[in-house]
C-alpha cells in the first residue's frame, strides 16, 4: 500500500487546514444560512458536497488532467465560476444595501426552495476551477504512481471532502447558535457587505488568473 497511516494522519492535518481557510464555498453557506436558515444551509451544504464529489472522483480516477488540458472545457468552467460568484455577491451586497430584512426574507422563503440553495451550493462548487487544480496540485505530493492504485487516490480525495462538509455543518451549528445575535439588523448588514464582498472579490480573482 503507497499511503501508510502516518502520511495519511499528514494528509488528514493538511486537508483540515484547506477546510478552515474561508473560500467560496463558506461564503455561500453564510449567505444562504442568514437568509434561510438552517434548512436553507443545509441544503447548500448538500449541493457543495455534491460538487465536490464529481471533482474529487475525476481527479481520483485520472479524468482531472484530462479536463484541465481541454482548454476551452476549463476556460468555459472558469469564466462561468467568475459570473456566478459575482451574481451571488451582487445579491448579498443588494441586501446590505436595502437592509429590510423581514420583507427581503419573507420574500427570500417563498421563492427560494430547497432546490435553488442546493443548486447554489452546487454551482458554486463546481465552477471553482480551483478546488479540481487543488487536488491535482496536492494529490500527487502524497501519492506515488509506482505503488498507488485509485483506491488509495480516491481516499485521499475522499478525505478533503468529508473534512470541508464536516467543518461546513459546524459552521452552519455556530451561524443557527447565533442567530439571534447575527440576526440583528445592523450585524446583518454587516455579514452581507463582507460575504457580498468576498464573493465578488473570489470572482475577480478567479478571472484574473
Amino acid at each position: 500500500m503507497g499511503v501508510t497511516w502516518s502520511l495519511y494522519a499528514s494528509y488528514l492535518v493538511f486537508a483540515l487546514l484547506i477546510a478552515v481557510v474561508p473560500g467560496p464555498d463558506t461564503m455561500v453557506v453564510l449567505k444562504n444560512a442568514l437568509a434561510g436558515g438552517a434548512r436553507g444551509g443545509l441544503f447548500t451544504c448538500s449541493g457543495i458536497a455534491l460538487g465536490n464529489l464529481v471533482q474529487a472522483t475525476a481527479v481520483g480516477l485520472g479524468l482531472g488532467t484530462l479536463i484541465v488540458q481541454v482548454r476551452p472545457l476549463f476556460e468555459t468552467v472558469r469564466w462561468a465560476g467568475v459570473a456566478y460568484l459575482c451574481w451571488l455577491g451582487f445579491q448579498a451586497l443588494r441586501g446590505a444595501w436595502r437592509g429590510n430584512y423581514e420583507a427581503l426574507d419573507e420574500l427570500d422563503r417563498r421563492r427560494a426552495s430547497g432546490l435553488r440553495r442546493f443548486r447554489e451550493g452546487f454551482l458554486s462548487n463546481i465552477t471553482n476551477p480551483k478546488v479540481m487544480a487543488f487536488y491535482l496540485s496536492v494529490l500527487p505530493q502524497f501519492l506515488d504512481p509506482a505503488t498507488t492504485g485509485a483506491g488509495e487516490a480516491l481516499l485521499l480525495a475522499y478525505t478533503v471532502l468529508v473534512v470541508g462538509t464536516a467543518w461546513q455543518l459546524t459552521l452552519l451549528f455556530l451561524v443557527h447558535w447565533a442567530k439571534g445575535w447575527l440576526n440583528r439588523r445592523r450585524v446583518r448588514r454587516a455579514m452581507d457587505a463582507v460575504t457580498g464582498t468576498a464573493l465578488i472579490g473570489f470572482g475577480v480573482g478567479l478571472a484574473a488568473e
